[in-house]
């Protein structure tokens, strides 16, 4: 004997139904203005939306993030007061900063502030204070930029260079 319980007749009543298409989305209207594009990652920024992005980071770090999250600066910790001067923690303080915008924002989940805490915040914070890490060097009032790891080619999977001509064949 089986038993007729409530999800049974509920999946009944669906598999009666006829599946119905759904509706296309009216187009947008022309009126109304489109919603903001996300914004670009800062390294495929140039000139002025450079400049102004790396301001509102600049104010972000300097009246947000360090008063909250800045620890002493130490051997093992270190940080650069010319941050701005290192691409790296540029890079690394601006995906924080969308990340927060993202997740603590207005329209944010009540779980976003933790997930960003704990997804975000530390990851960033520790790699920018690893002793390693692009601030190595730098000290309190003493900024030492960082030297570009050498490359032996800039493409190496571009067309060769031109060959020079043979000896004795001129140019």
């Amino acid at each position: 004997m089986t038993t007729d319980t409530a999800a049974d007749r509920q999946e009944r009543k669906w598999e009666r139904e006829p599946k119905r298409e759904r509706e296309p989305a009216p187009p947008p209207d022309p009126a109304e203005p489109a919603p903001p594009s996300p914004p670009k990652f800062i390294l495929y920024l140039e000139g002025h939306e450079y400049a102004d992005t790396l301001r509102r980071l600049t104010l972000w770090t300097h009246h947000v993030l360090l008063p909250v999250y800045g620890r002493e600066v130490t051997s093992t910790a270190p940080w650069c007061g010319r941050w701005w001067e290192h691409p790296e923690a540029i890079a690394q303080l601006h995906g924080l900063w969308l990340a927060w915008g993202d997740m603590t924002g207005p329209g944010s989940e009540a779980i976003g502030p933790a997930n960003w805490h704990r997804d975000c915040l530390g990851p960033v914070m520790a790699s920018l204070r690893d002793p390693q890490g692009p601030f190595a060097g730098c000290k309190p009032h003493a900024h030492r930029p960082k030297e570009t790891p050498p490359v032996d080619m800039m493409d190496p999977f571009g067309p060769p260079p031109p060959q020079p001509p043979p000896p004795g064949v001129p140019a």
